[in-house]
């Protein structure tokens, strides 16, 4: 009779699997970005660099204006969070302390916009900020950004807001506390885990997203981080080792935000799981 392994052992495995698919690709282009060209080039393919080089890092300074990406897509990213969360935390308690009819209606079609695909929305993106003369501004991202991550942070809010007792914001109006009072007061302080993990959700899609500050933002004045990332490759040529350096610098803030924040991020995301 054939024996399967332990829960324990699955669950090993299991992690294991999960932890080589996150951090190999990772490493792999960690180990390229310190490669030259040439050894990149060289056969048979080595994992660690014969002779780690920090020139790919000086270059991805030199050949193109990446402070100026960074600082876009810093800019972007936290002018969306900021929009993104407020909005969706009072659209979260109004579906959860309201009496807004057919809530269940308003979340399916909440859900069912955060699975358009984003191509299908860029004729009309384009064609509300051209008119609204916002192209190649960081409005011209802000505002989608910002509202292509609505759904999700709102229903991740909804699970945390569901088990907040209404007796203590009553009693906060009691106090003379108006309902948005009880709702930054009370309601935000004791669900500070899930607007933590609705804000890293709602900065890492705009700071990742590539298809719209393309086509919204595409002057060099106002390209952000991952569209600069593209200038790096020539017309018949791809440098890797120096685009790869560039990534390696575009995920950097991003696990400064995770490793900061990392207490508040887990302890959002599992308590959402079994909330509501």
């Amino acid at each position: 009779m054939m024996k399967f392994p332990s829960a324990k052992k699955m669950t090993l495995i299991a992690g294991a699997v999960v932890a080589i698919n996150g951090f190999f690709p990772a490493l792999w282009i960690l180990f390229t970005s310190l490669k030259t060209e040439s050894e990149l080039m060289r056969l048979p393919i080595t994992i660690w660099p014969a002779a780690p080089t920090l020139g790919n890092y000086t270059r991805v300074f030199v050949d193109q204006p990446i402070f100026l990406f960074m600082w876009n897509s810093f800019v972007v990213a936290v002018l969306s969070t900021v929009l993104c969360v407020t909005v969706s935390a009072l659209a979260a308690y109004a579906l959860v302390r309201l009496r807004i009819p057919a809530p269940n209606v308003i979340l399916s079609v909440l859900l069912a916009v955060a699975m358009f695909p984003l191509i299908s929305l860029m004729v009309p993106l384009f064609s509300v900020m051209r008119d609204l003369q916002l192209l190649n501004t960081w409005w011209a991202l802000v505002f989608p950004y910002a509202v292509l991550s609505m759904p999700v942070c709102t229903l991740v809010l909804i699970s945390f807001f569901q088990d907040i007792p209404r007796d203590l914001e009553n009693a906060a109006m009691i106090d003379g506390c108006s309902r948005i009072g009880a709702l930054w007061h009370v309601v935000i302080p004791l669900t500070a885990p899930g607007v933590f993990t609705a804000g890293i959700l709602a900065f890492v899609n705009a700071w990742d997203e590539f298809l719209l500050a393309l086509t919204l933002a595409p002057r060099v004045a106002s390209r952000t981080l991952p569209v600069g990332i593209t200038l790096y490759q020539g017309e018949f040529s791809f440098p890797w080792p120096i685009i790869s350096a560039a990534l390696i610098i575009a995920i950097v803030p991003i696990c400064i935000i995770i490793a900061v924040f990392q207490e508040r991020v887990v302890g959002g995301l599992t308590s959402g799981g079994v909330k509501g």
